[in-house]
């Protein structure tokens, strides 16, 4: 005897055809789409030591990829009561990536209301703006029947939170366990992100490199943290997701997600997070999934990504302010340049390790209104020498503007000249009293500078 938590999805398939569970009276056009879509491949976890969910999924649209990908992203999406984000949401995953990056992920859609005309207008629309990414299996849409959950309603209220909340973020639990079960192993890593986000330029590739550091220094971890907020932007290795998947569905009714999965990472030996800054990723969402509730919840650690500075050395002629040195306003991350009153003349150059086209400029000074570089010149140099201080600098510098309110910013500058720079030099044209913060210098180049691996 079989018992019927060990049977194969086909068997569950034959036995709930055969009880009825799939008589509906939804619209025939979406029961004739999941006749035909119903799925029937046997994952590698439903063959392996762990004990599979007893879950039944049905693809909508688009068909998961014959070979494992690098990265696999989930993401599940109800109707709000107000405006949807989910279609952005895919536009930018897509759009922000080059075509070697959409070649190495797949991403996949948890269509979780049981609404049936929204479920089947969001697949129409899905279906017309993404045809290509669908073909080519870098785009799979799910949705798991209402007769598949467990209850979620008339549950403990933890932290007194009212039943229509406890309600709401059980069953959000058991959406990302359900759409984390699915795409155990369709990637070797995993992103979990939520149907409300904007993504940087490039993120796949930044992931990869930050992936490839950690497993040079050895790192034990869980999960990587690409943006601070709820449930977005974390990144797990694939064996651990049948785990995770178990974990979120066994404590469905005890906390919200983003709680749950740092108790996941503790028990998985990880102690504190690792967040990586800038963040990949931003919350784009007005008003709320959860009875449309206005949200205003934005990651200040974003940054929009075109901006990819090359290795270069970096130096000023300003008074530096304790640990606060130059590079850190070339560098990723929370760290800035603070420099004691600078003169007229006084400047900060970024040496390029190799030449490359400068295609944008973005430079912000100042924090909260205060140190703010009053007056400067941003100009980019060519053919590197050496200079009696023993720094690099380069020989000759063209300016590209001037600094308005402590901000500069450009872009296309390659439309107009297009050739390789060796330098950028912010070079201050009136000194002032105030010290001075450079909080960021980025810069983007031309695709071809950028490395992809597939």
């Amino acid at each position: 005897m079989r018992y019927p938590w060990k049977w194969t999805r086909l068997e569950r398939q034959s036995h709930c055809e055969q009880q009825g569970r799939f008589v509906s009276h939804e619209p025939s056009e979406e029961l004739t789409w999941r006749a035909e879509r119903l799925v029937s491949k046997e994952s590698w976890l439903e063959r392996g030591d762990f004990l599979p969910l007893n879950v039944s999924y049905q693809v909508l649209a688009g068909a998961p990829p014959a070979q494992q990908r690098y990265l696999s992203i989930g993401l599940s999406s109800v109707k709000r009561k107000k405006e949807g984000y989910l279609i952005p949401t895919l536009k930018s995953l897509f759009f922000q990536s080059s075509p070697e990056e959409r070649s190495s992920m797949v991403v996949v859609v948890l269509l979780a209301d049981f609404d049936v005309t929204w479920r089947v207008t969001t697949t129409r629309e899905i279906k017309a703006g993404f045809a290509v990414e669908l073909e080519q299996s870098q785009l799979v849409v799910l949705h798991v029947p209402q007769d598949q959950y467990p209850s979620v309603t008339g549950l403990k209220r933890n932290y007194n939170d009212a039943p229509e909340r406890v309600s709401f973020r059980s069953k959000q639990n058991l959406d990302y366990s359900f759409l984390i079960h699915y795409t155990a192993g369709l990637g070797r890593y995993y992103l979990q992100l939520e149907d409300d986000v904007s993504s940087a330029k490039y993120f796949l590739s930044t992931i990869r490199r930050h992936v490839e550091e950690q497993e040079a220094k050895k790192t034990t971890w869980a999960m990587l943290e690409f943006s601070v907020l709820g449930y977005i932007g974390k990144l797990y290795k694939s064996a651990h997701l049948p785990l995770l998947a178990r974990f979120l569905f066994l404590f469905y009714q005890e906390m919200p997600c983003d709680w749950l999965m740092s108790r996941f990472r503790e028990l998985l030996t990880q102690k504190e997070p690792i967040v990586f800054k800038p963040s990949l990723f931003q919350h784009i969402g007005t008003y709320s999934s959860f009875q449309g509730t206005y949200n205003k919840l934005k990651d200040m650690d974003f940054e929009e990504g075109i901006y990819t500075n090359p290795s270069a050395e970096v130096y000023s002629d300003m008074s530096t302010y304790k640990n606060h040195h130059p590079k850190l306003a070339w560098e990723p991350g929370e760290g800035f340049f603070w420099g004691r009153s600078p003169d007229n003349g006084s400047y900060l150059t970024a040496v390029f390790k190799a030449p490359t086209v400068v295609t944008g400029i973005f430079v912000e000074t100042g924090s909260e209104g205060k140190d703010v570089l009053e007056s400067a010149q941003v100009e980019i140099g060519r053919d590197v020498r050496s200079t009696e201080k023993g720094e690099k600098s380069c020989e000759r510098f063209l300016s590209v503007g001037t600094l308005e309110n402590g901000r500069f910013e450009k872009h296309e500058m390659d439309k107009k000249d297009s050739f390789s720079s060796s330098c950028l030099r912010i070079k201050v044209s009136a000194g002032q009293k105030e010290w001075v913060i450079i909080k960021k210098i980025r810069i983007s180049t031309k695709p071809s500078s950028i490395p992809h691996q597939t």
